[in-house]
């Protein structure tokens, strides 16, 4: 079972990431405020979850979160700063799609800028720690996977409805056969 807070009386919401490893797409990260007292037996690190599971808790997260944002970064400015910066800049964004501003932000990452006026903590693996940032981490993954999907009825030589852009033999292939596409990365090994 997950802890359902890092304090005992903060405002706290969770933040993860999903897409930072793939060839195309963008990075997308997203925030989630959960109730003090909620729990899930269910609810962990999204890639320990099947894909019905994912969208499963994605419906009953939407349902109970007292907030949620999603922020993204799209490979033109992923290749600009890097994906770290880009993972960053991504969480930022999540942060401020929320309805209201948390007192705590638990981020699921080694580093982490400082949002203006929101105190931090970093967390190794804390998808695997916080209910608030698993919550997180599955919205990231639903909402990039999602996306990914509808990219793939623009291009659906690349494999984008099964990989969602991870780098797979299949996508390698296809990069080699029909070229890049605008939502490559460049600055990612494509070939």
């Amino acid at each position: 079972m997950l802890y359902t807070s890092f304090t005992p009386n903060y405002v706290e919401a969770g933040l993860d990431e999903a897409g930072r490893g793939c060839l195309a797409g963008p990075v997308v990260a997203a925030a989630v405020i959960l109730p003090k007292d909620y729990q899930h037996p269910l609810l962990k690190d999204s890639k320990k979850l099947t894909a019905k599971q994912r969208e499963k808790l994605r419906g009953e997260i939407g349902q109970v979160a007292i907030g949620i944002g999603v922020g993204l970064a799209w490979p033109a400015e992923i290749d600009q700063i890097n994906i770290l910066q880009a993972s960053i800049t991504a969480m930022h964004r999540a942060v401020a799609q929320l309805p209201s501003a948390p007192e705590l932000l638990l981020v699921d990452s080694k580093f982490f800028r400082a949002y203006p006026g929101i105190a931090h903590e970093c967390i190794i693996r804390g998808d695997g720690l916080y209910l608030s940032i698993a919550a997180a981490s599955v919205v990231a993954k639903t909402h990039r996977d999602q996306l990914m999907r509808v990219l793939a009825e623009q291009y659906p030589e690349y494999g984008w409805a099964h990989n969602v852009g991870y780098p797979t033999a299949t996508h390698y292939q296809a990069i080699e056969q029909f070229g890049e596409t605008p939502f490559h990365r460049q600055s990612f090994r494509l070939h």
